[in-house]
């Protein structure tokens, strides 16, 4: 009798996937970078920001978000860098969370698996930078 029948995967596929995933999981987290503004940079404008962005390579568009702003569990197919001007976002990746504030960048490789929220009542002005 094949207990495996129904569609269920054999215990051993299962474990292969689950470690998989935790795997692909762990590479996410360490290669995500966070970068923060610093003072020697001068003073913190959305130009500067942008500038410094944009010489990275990255195409840079300007987004506001709302108090209460959820963007569920997802991935993108090419490299990202958020940065935020105003507000706190809270970006989560696996079980890494990072409150990105004025200044902070965000480097995600290119399928990298996150979430994102809006922390508190201010809204968040963000550079949504992508690398083609």
């Amino acid at each position: 009798m094949d207990i495996h029948k129904g569609g269920a995967s054999p215990p051993f596929l299962l474990r292969r996937t689950i470690d998989d995933r935790l795997s692909a999981t762990l590479d996410d987290v360490r290669d995500v970078r966070l970068e923060r503004w610093r003072a020697r940079d001068g003073s913190l404008t959305e130009k500067r920001l942008m500038r410094s962005m944009e010489l990275e390579g990255y195409d840079v568009l300007v987004y506001t978000y709302r108090a209460g702003t959820t963007f569920p569990p997802h991935e993108h197919a090419q490299a990202k860098c958020d940065a935020v001007l105003e507000g706190m976002l809270r970006v989560t990746v696996g079980e890494t969370v990072y409150d990105l504030t004025e200044g902070d960048r965000l480097y995600l490789p290119a399928g990298t698996r996150h979430a994102a929220e809006v922390v508190g009542e201010k809204t968040v002005v963000s550079l949504d930078g992508t690398l083609w």
